[in-house]
């Protein structure tokens, strides 16, 4: 039997409570106890959620563990120095380890993620990338992998995320008949953006918002920042310095995102050839677009088509 353990932080975040339900739907899927899962914490006894409420916790004592996941949680603290001893002595002797959302501070305070390549939730990546410099911070995946550790971002990531860890321990098969059960619509693989792109882009500014409305509407159109700017009243310097402050990325890798957030949705709801899915979303050709994507997602345009219809086929 695999043991779970869900370290809790104060202020937990429930949703790290619905990701655990997860193994215990893969108990039943598997038809065997294969998961043993335990809440734990620094000291035992009631941690409190965000929620308001507590939820009782084990010490964990000397117990090893085959998974470690620290708990999302609000607040800024990554706990005390007992605590972080705690998690690096147990990642020490587990197969793997895991964190949702802020989480992942924990992990970085304790040593563990120099040098790797990390996620939290998107608005916390900047302060994650600030705070531990040497972390290569995936600014919009939904969770990454690298090697033995996994982090994921905020909400219901932590669920792909769980269900991706029950994959890589009994297959796809399993995994998929866990989300059947668990009455998820489909699979979301780590490479996905946490949010839509076209949702998310609700800048501050009228005149930013303007401009990439512009965007939307033109994106079979040669996008030049001085177009833009045109289009929002700005100087070009003063529109990159805007949209910069707005979305921490350049104008030029704001367009490629809408792009590919419309390149994306072609792909899964029509048959066009990846030839035409480029051309209609504004890329010069697919192989353009296939670079696009790899940033984004993690995964090539014929990789999303195809994981996208075996979901549908196995359903």
């Amino acid at each position: 039997m695999l043991t779970i353990g869900v370290l809790a932080i104060p202020d937990l975040k429930l949703m790290s409570l619905s990701a655990m339900a997860v193994f215990q739907v893969a108990n039943n899927a598997a038809g065997e106890p294969v998961y043993d899962l335990r809440l734990i914490s620094e000291s035992g006894g009631l941690v409190q959620t965000n929620a308001g409420f507590s939820v009782m916790t084990e010490p964990p004592g000397e117990a090893a563990f085959d998974t470690l996941i620290v708990s999302a949680f609000t607040g800024a603290s990554a706990g005390s120095p007992a605590l972080l001893a705690f998690v690096r002595r147990a990642a020490g002797q587990a197969r793997r380890v895991a964190s949702f959302c802020r989480g992942s501070f924990v992990l970085a305070e304790a040593g563990l993620l120099a040098g790797r390549q990390v996620t939290a939730h998107w608005r916390d990546n900047a302060e994650l990338g600030s705070r531990f410099p040497d972390l290569r911070v995936e600014t919009d995946q939904l969770y990454v992998r690298d090697g033995s550790v996994w982090t994921s971002a905020g909400m219901t990531a932590s669920i792909d995320m769980a269900l991706a860890l029950v994959e890589d321990d009994l297959g796809p098969t399993v995994a998929r008949d866990v989300a059947r059960r668990m009455l998820l619509e489909r699979r979301r693989f780590g490479g996905q953006q946490q949010a839509s792109t076209l949702l998310d882009l609700q800048p501050k500014s009228d005149r930013i918002q303007r401009a990439f409305e512009f965007v939307r509407a033109n994106l079979r159109e040669t996008l030049s920042v001085a177009r833009l700017a045109d289009v929002a009243r700005l100087s070009p310097r003063q529109f990159s310095r805007a949209v910069q402050a707005e979305f921490g990325l350049s104008p030029a890798k704001v367009i490629e995102r809408l792009r590919a957030d419309a390149a994306r949705v072609l792909l899964l709801r029509s048959r066009h050839s990846l030839d035409i899915v480029a051309a209609e979303s504004g890329f010069t050709d697919r192989e353009r677009m296939r670079r696009a994507f790899v940033r984004i997602y993690g995964r090539t345009p014929q990789e999303i088509r195809q994981g996208a219809l075996r979901d549908r086929h196995a359903a």
